[in-house]
């Protein structure tokens, strides 16, 4: 090492001792490198030119105001820290990573040190520990979703015994509520009080043939839909469900009723174009005018028993209560449901009209053919079938049974 590398004091000091002996001018550089601390190079050069000939790094590290500096000949700075002492608790992190690998001649760590943080939620209230130091940080870090109407701050609680904590963490929560913003579903969060008010902090101004589901001056609750619509044509892209076909093997070993699946169907997906007809913000018409499928569904292979009618009227009971609730219709259905069926067929799947008309099966459709495969047999098949019929035109069960009790038919 030159004396171009040392301190000016180190050299003045030389330079005022040439008298004495090799081995005193030896003996004091030693004792002033010492003093000065190995990590004390004047720049980037001397570091690196110490590295290069022993294979060792320069550490500085800044903990919690204290800075240490030390040499090591670790590989990572996990191990360079535990060798010199210095102890990393479970909650703390550093800058570098701990497991980054030494390659430079010198470091400047930083430790933060993880202290009590007191979480305030709203009502839910919870204790982390975090080395964080700002408010995004702790939140991200909590696994907390933090939308950009909140407001989040970092503050010294006036409690420490009530906390046991320094710090609060508080969340102040926006008001969520669904929009549908021409067509589209948003979950939306704002700081407003009515509804224009939130139309104006998104910087949205209705148009004169637009249409606000409720008035400007509602006030805004969580959890409430608004809609804004433009009256008139205009086009609707949404992404759906593609359901996958069923391919139905027969087996006349089983009992009409049995089914086993063989191979799981999945849903494909589509994404649609339509072209809809609005007035005074209501849906008036719907016409697809493209569509593209983003992925195909799979087909579903099922077992089914085909040894003749079962007629277990029980058993489709059970199965056409447990259908309808999958369909989304409620509990409160099930009776209107029951009564009508058990009025048309008993609920018995090769219940054919006496009187000649041609309807069929439990929910006597007429032609029974249009249940589609498996529809002489098969109550699954004519259940779903009288679900999705009742839905498309009366809404729900109670509906289609009360026209049934004007008219004696559904």
């Amino acid at each position: 090492m030159s004396l171009r590398s040392f301190p000016n004091e180190i050299i003045t000091l030389i330079s005022n001792y040439h008298h004495t002996t090799k081995r005193s001018i030896a003996v004091a550089v030693l004792f002033l490198v010492g003093a000065f601390g190995l990590f004390s190079f004047t720049n980037k050069t001397d570091a690196a030119s110490v590295e290069s000939r022993t294979g060792k790094h320069i550490i500085s590290v800044y903990d919690n105001g204290v800075e240490k500096g030390f040499v090591t000949d670790a590989n990572t700075l996990r191990e360079a820290l535990k060798a010199a002492g210095i102890v990393m608790q479970a909650n703390d992190v550093s800058e570098p990573n701990l497991d980054e690998k030494l390659v430079a001649p010198s470091y400047a760590v930083n430790i933060y040190r993880a202290r009590p943080v007191l979480v305030i939620d709203e009502g839910y209230r919870t204790k982390v520990m975090t080395p964080y130091q700002t408010a995004e940080q702790i939140a991200s870090a909590a696994q907390l979703t933090i939308n950009p109407e909140d407001i989040v701050s970092l503050e010294y609680s006036d409690d420490v015994v009530r906390d046991g904590a320094f710090e609060r963490l508080v969340i102040d929560r926006a008001t969520p509520f669904t929009f549908v913003l021409y067509g589209k579903t948003i979950q939306s969060y704002t700081r407003a009080t009515t509804v224009g008010e939130m139309l104006q902090s998104k910087n949205i101004t209705p148009a004169d043939n637009d249409t606000v589901s409720v008035a400007l001056d509602t006030p805004l609750t969580a959890g409430m839909k608004i809609e804004l619509w433009k009256n008139g044509k205009q086009t609707l892209t949404q992404d759906e469900d593609v359901d996958f076909p069923i391919e139905k093997i027969k087996d006349a070993n089983q009992k009409i009723g049995y089914r086993d699946i063989q191979t799981p169907g999945k849903k494909g997906k589509r994404t649609v174009t339509y072209e809809v007809t609005m007035q005074n913000g209501v849906e008036t018409s719907r016409k697809e005018i493209a569509s593209v499928t983003i992925e195909e569904p799979t087909k579903q292979v099922e077992i089914v028993g085909a040894k003749g009618c079962a007629n277990d009227a029980a058993a489709n009971k059970i199965l056409g209560h447990q259908m309808m609730l999958a369909a989304g219709f409620g509990e409160d259905q099930w009776t209107y449901l029951d009564m009508l069926w058990t009025h048309e067929s008993g609920w018995v799947e090769c219940k054919a009209n006496y009187g000649g008309s041609g309807a069929y099966g439990i929910p006597q459709a007429l032609p029974g053919s249009k249940m589609g495969e498996g529809w002489q047999d098969d109550p699954e098949v004519q259940i779903r079938w009288g679900l999705g019929y009742i839905r498309g035109r009366y809404g729900n069960p109670q509906g289609a049974y009360q026209h049934w009790r004007a008219n004696n038919w559904y």
